[in-house]
Order: structure tokens, then C-alpha cells, then sequence
């Protein structure tokens, strides 16, 4: 299995004092989907696809998830699938459902959960996330068994990598 963790692209400032509907619904920057598709351009040159894209229920990584679309061979809204288990920390739940998902999948959700799980699939420790540098709009590639442990990092792609390979 292939696995693609994308965090979030580049939202609105979170308001202070604001509620966690409020924080869910913050939209993407106009700043954030343009550069955010030259990610996306990078990954097509770097020969990336995928089969399914799971994502966070919030606005941005909803709008994240949408702007996916050239990577995915089939139409977009039948293979998305909105899971609250990417605004979470990881849990077996998730792990089930990317195994359930396909060979290629990609996961958009956000920080610090997405350290996390990266570092529980790889290394089979969550708390050694922080050492995950998720840029907004950064990706992981693992590859191996949607397992605790049972992945390998292949590359921690910051954007600005992504958006610049021509």
C-alpha cells in the first residue's frame, strides 16, 4: 500500500476566542489553493496517483481534499470519503479504513494528529510525532501495512520541494 498524508493547505488565521465549530469552518486563503496546486503539480511530475482520498470533515481540508482532483484517475466525489477520524488523534478506526481503501491512498487532516499518525506507522509510537514536520500543505509518503509499525516513510515532502519541481 501506498499512502500520501497531506497536511491541510494554508486557511484563514484561526479568530481568538473563536469556537471549535468556528475553528472547523475556516476556509482556505486564496493564497493557500493557489499554492496548494502546485503542490499538486509537483506530485503529478513526481508520478503520483491515488486510488482514494480520505479527509477531514473541516472546511479546509475539505477544500484541500477537492483541489486532489488531477491525481485521482476516477471522478473525485466517488472516491472521496469525509471521515471525523482525520480531526482526531489516530486510532485503530483509522487504521481500518485505510486498509478498507485501496493500494493508493491519501489522507488530508491536520496538524498535530497527522505527526502522530505518521510516527505510528512508522516507528509504532505516536508520541514521537513532534519530530514530523507537517508544513501546511506538506506530504508524507509511506509505503508497507496500514499497521502501527508496519509503514516506511519513503519522503517528508515540504510545499515549497513540491512547488518548485518544474
Amino acid at each position: 500500500m501506498e499512502l500520501l498524508v497531506i497536511r491541510h493547505a494554508l486557511a484563514v488565521e484561526r479568530a481568538e476566542g473563536a469556537s471549535a465549530a468556528d475553528d472547523a469552518a475556516r476556509p482556505l486563503t486564496s493564497r493557500g489553493r493557489r499554492r496548494f496546486r502546485d503542490v499538486v503539480r509537483g506530485l503529478q511530475r513526481l508520478g503520483f496517483a491515488t486510488d482514494r482520498v480520505l479527509h477531514s470533515p473541516w472546511q479546509r481540508a475539505v477544500e484541500t481534499a477537492d483541489l486532489l482532483e488531477p491525481l485521482v484517475d476516477d471522478d473525485l466525489d466517488d472516491v472521496r470519503v469525509a471521515t471525523p477520524h482525520l480531526a482526531a488523534p489516530p486510532r485503530a478506526e483509522l487504521f481500518a479504513l485505510i486498509a478498507e481503501r485501496g493500494a493508493r491512498v491519501a489522507l488530508v487532516g491536520h496538524e498535530p494528529w497527522l505527526g502522530q499518525l505518521v510516527a505510528l506507522l512508522t516507528v509504532g509510537a505516536a508520541e514521537q510525532g513532534d519530530t514530523m514536520p507537517f508544513r501546511k500543505g506538506g506530504v508524507a509518503w509511506l509505503e508497507g501495512s496500514a499497521t502501527p509499525g508496519g509503514m516506511q516513510l519513503r519522503a517528508l515532502l515540504p510545499p515549497r520541494v513540491l512547488r518548485r519541481i518544474r
